[in-house]
Formats: C-alpha cells, structure tokens, sequence
C-alpha cells in the first residue's frame, strides 16, 4: 500500500463555505442596522466591533453547530473571508468580546430580534405550507435543555431527572420554521405565562400567513365514549364535552367563551404481544378545540404535534445548543434568540435545495434535516483564490453537492 505524504501549503481552503449563503440571507434584511441602532442601556455606548458583527459572527457559528464561544478563534486564521461571507463590517470579535458583549445585551433585544427572524422569513419569500385541510400547524412545546453538573443562573431540576432549562418553542407549517421561543427556568409551570407567549406568536405568524392556524401544544391530561376496538385487550372510547373558559385580556377585563373538550380513553387488558395485564393498563387524553371538526380528525391532528420533537433534537442535537454556553440566565436569552434566526437560515438553505433534484440521494423528502445541511452544504470545502479583485470559491468536481452549492448561492445572492 503506497503511503501519503503530507505537506503544508499556502492556498486558501476554507471549509464552511456554506457561511456564503448565511451573508447572502442576512443581506436581504435590516437586521444589522436595526441591532446596531437599538438602544442597549443608558450609559452603553457601541464599542468599535458594532453589536450588529458581534450576533453576525455569532450567527455564523451556530449555522456551523458551534454555539461555544472559543469556537471564534477558528474564524481567526482567515478573518478576511469570514467577515466577507457574513457581511461583518469592521472585524471578527474575540471569544472574549463575545461573553462580555452578551452579558451586556442579555435579553434587551427580544423584540428586535423576533421581528428581524419575521422578516428574515418575508423577504426570502417564505410561506408556511398548510395541512390537507388548509390549517397552517403551529406547534407550541416545552422541551427540557440537559444543563446538569454547572453553576449557570437558572439550572433546576426537570421531569427528565437532569438538571437544566425548560425553553418553549413555537414552529409554524409543516416545513417547521421557529417563529418564536423564550429560554425558562424548570420551576416555571409550563403553562405559567402561557397565554402571554400564545399571544405573541400568534402576532408574528399572522405577518407570514392569512390561512387559518391550527395551534398544537400539551395540555393538562385527564380522563376520560364512541368505542373502538383496535385489536383484543385494547379498547378506545372517545367523546366531547362543552365548558365555559374564562380569562383575562391585556386591559384585565375577563371574557368567557365556550371551548369544545374531546376526551380520549385507551384500556389495554392485553399488551400487543399476547400478554394478559393483572392490571388495565390506562391511559387518559383530552383535546382541547374551538374548530368544528370530527373528534377523530382532532385528536390524529394533535397527534402530528409530535413531530415537533424533531425540530427540537435538530436545535439541540444537530445545532448542539442544549449545553447553553453562557452562565448567566439572561445571556443564555440572547443565545436561544439568535439560535432561532441561525435554524430558520439552516432550513431555508435545506428547504430550497430539495427544489431540484441536482442533490445526491434518491429518497423523497419533503424537509431537510438541519444535521444533512450542516455536514453537506455548510461545511463544504472550497479553494478560496483572489483575481481581478473579486473572490473566487473554487468547488472540487468530487463533490457530489457541487451543482446543489452553485444553485443555493445563485437563489439566495439574486433573490428580489
């Protein structure tokens, strides 16, 4: 077997060569104006990295999957392309300029930046496809972020015996866009400020579509006729009922209207395999509604919420956000804020590559997974050479991605 020799060279091989299209997405938007012109506090004054660079660069590390900030210091050995990739305009900050600079901002931002991810969404023409019915799904859910063995401000114990935080998520379409999300502390019910959060996301969905929403979350479980028998030793009994719901709006005026509840019974007196239980096994549901559709129909559809977990493990697995970086409950804010711009970046870039069939692979998907994007188009080798004074990204004829890489760039850098 004939060895291979190593040597060192001088060419430019930059590796995230996806971070092109990260630059060209943000540069159809205002963000970097909005971020470096929103007040921060009283006595702040920008530094000379303006904030705008600092969540850029940021932002470009996360649609890596790197959310630690030493992760910065790989930027260092060629500054000039990642600062001409993101559209950074003075230079790369230190892994030390970002913890500070984000305990400066902490959460001040919320609402900058929530608006920013809407119009990130608008200007790259998104609309959140519906289901069969014409609803548009939008998926409200809890999920716990494994924080255990830190210090970090906020960290308590959760239902899955780890210690962390208890972040919600809302996701509208089917594509599974992030259109609003707030980091929780555990100790916080999920359904405390609720209502506040429902609110907001209702808002910022109606500014990406006018179709009907369905709205999916957990809700309390409880017990609870029409009568199914799937299979012997499993029996299902499904029904509704009415009940008056009342609650408060902004202005603490209370309002009461009727809410339709279906309940779902499942008794299990047989496991699947033949096994007779000593005891029933039972398990209780009940669904929420104020749609007049069949019982059946709801509770399939809620049932569908479920893929939300997916979307989850590609932020927390894929995107390797759930170890927050910061230890400090309000940094660790603007870190899940921006996680939300860097997801919705991945999946545009995923989405609009399954319009061709110039990808490798066969198998018909309708929804890249954030991981396939991250390893095959943001973490895409190129020679990086300057002529004429223009960069050029030379992509090797190996690269079964390459016709996929020139198309995604050509979209995102001529997109009006």
């Amino acid at each position: 077997m004939k060895k291979i020799h190593i040597e060192f060279s001088d060419e430019r091989l930059i590796t995230p060569s996806g971070l092109v299209f990260v630059g060209q997405i943000l540069g159809k938007s205002s963000f970097v104006k909005k971020i470096n012109r929103a007040p921060i506090s009283k006595d702040y004054l920008q530094k000379q990295i303006k904030n705008g660079d600092v969540l850029l660069t940021y932002i470009g590390m996360l649609c890596q999957g790197k959310p630690q900030y030493e992760a910065v210091r790989e930027m260092m050995d060629d500054p000039d392309y990642y600062k001409y990739a993101l559209g950074i305009s003075y230079a790369i900050p230190s892994a030390e300029t970002l913890r500070q600079r984000f305990d400066i901002i902490r959460d001040s931002l919320r609402k900058d930046i929530q608006q920013a991810n809407v119009d990130m969404l608008r200007e790259m023409h998104i609309e959140p496809t519906a289901l069969d019915n014409g609803f548009v799904p939008v998926d409200i859910d809890v999920t716990p972020f494994d924080n255990s063995k830190s210090n970090k401000e906020g960290v308590s114990r959760t239902y899955k015996g780890f210690d962390g935080y208890a972040p919600i998520m809302a996701y509208i379409g089917t594509e599974g866009y992030l259109v609003n999300l707030e980091l929780r502390i555990w100790k916080q019910h999920c359904q405390k400020e609720t209502p506040d959060f429902l609110r907001e996301t209702i808002e910022l969905c109606r500014q990406l579509t006018e179709k009907p929403l369905l709205i999916r979350l957990d809700s309390v479980r409880e017990c609870c006729q029409n009568i199914q028998h799937p299979r012997d030793g499993k029996t299902v009994y499904i029904g509704q009922t009415f009940r008056n719901v009342t609650y408060s709006l902004s202005d603490n005026e209370e309002k009461t209207v009727g809410i339709r509840t279906i309940y779902e019974i499942t008794e299990r007196t047989i496991d699947r395999y033949g096994q007779y239980f000593i005891v029933p096994d039972i398990e209780l549901g009940t669904y929420w509604t104020n749609t007049s559709l069949p019982d059946e129909t709801v509770i399939d559809l809620y049932h569908a919420h479920g893929e939300s977990e997916q979307y989850h493990s590609e932020i927390k697995t894929d995107m390797d956000v759930e170890r927050l970086p910061s230890g400090k409950f309000e940094s660790n804010k603007l870190v899940l804020e921006l996680t939300m711009i860097a997801y919705n970046i991945l999946r545009i870039i995923g989405q609009e590559s399954l319009k061709k069939k110039d990808a490798p692979g066969r198998k018909k998907i309708h929804r890249r997974r954030i991981r396939t994007v991250i390893s095959n188009l943001m973490q895409f080798a190129g020679h990086l050479t300057e002529h004429a004074g223009r960069l050029v990204l030379s992509i090797g004829r190996s690269n079964r991605w390459r016709f996929t890489f020139k198309r995604l760039y050509d979209s995102f850098a001529f997109i009006t």
